[in-house]
C-alpha cells in the first residue's frame, strides 16, 4: 500500500494555475494507477484524474482540458497541473492509488481555493 504526501495548494484567482505534487512512498511503477481526488465542503470525495503505470490517463469531465496529471518516475512524484481554475474547483485535493489493493491511508490533502 502506498503512503502519500500532498503539497502545492493555495489561494488563486479564477483563471489562474496551480501545480500540486504527491510524493509516493514507493516506486510508482509498482502501482497499477495513481489518482488525484478532491473533496469540496459538504460533498463526497471524487476522482478527478488518473495515471496508470502504462501511462494511460483519465479525467473527470469537469476538469478535462484544464487539468493534466503527470509523474516523475525517478522521484516517485505525481503531479496535477491545474489551469484555468474555476471557483467550483475549490476543494481539498488528495492523491492515492486507484486500486483498492494498492490504496493506503488518506493523507492530509492540500487545500485549493479559487476566488471569483
Amino acid at each position: 500500500q502506498v503512503q502519500v504526501v500532498e503539497s502545492g495548494g493555495g489561494l488563486v484567482q479564477a483563471g489562474g494555475s496551480l501545480r500540486l505534487s504527491c510524493t509516493v512512498s514507493r516506486s510508482i511503477f509498482s502501482v497499477t494507477a495513481m489518482g488525484w481526488y478532491r473533496q469540496a465542503l459538504g460533498k463526497q470525495r471524487e476522482l478527478v484524474a488518473t495515471l496508470a503505470s502504462n501511462s494511460r490517463r483519465g479525467y473527470a469531465d469537469s476538469v478535462k482540458g484544464r487539468f493534466t496529471i503527470s509523474r516523475d518516475n525517478a522521484k516517485n512524484i505525481v503531479y496535477l497541473q491545474m489551469n484555468n481554475l474555476k471557483p467550483e474547483d475549490t476543494a481539498v485535493y488528495y492523491c492515492n492509488a486507484v486500486a483498492l489493493q494498492d490504496r493506503g491511508d488518506w493523507g492530509q490533502g492540500t487545500q485549493v481555493t479559487v476566488s471569483s
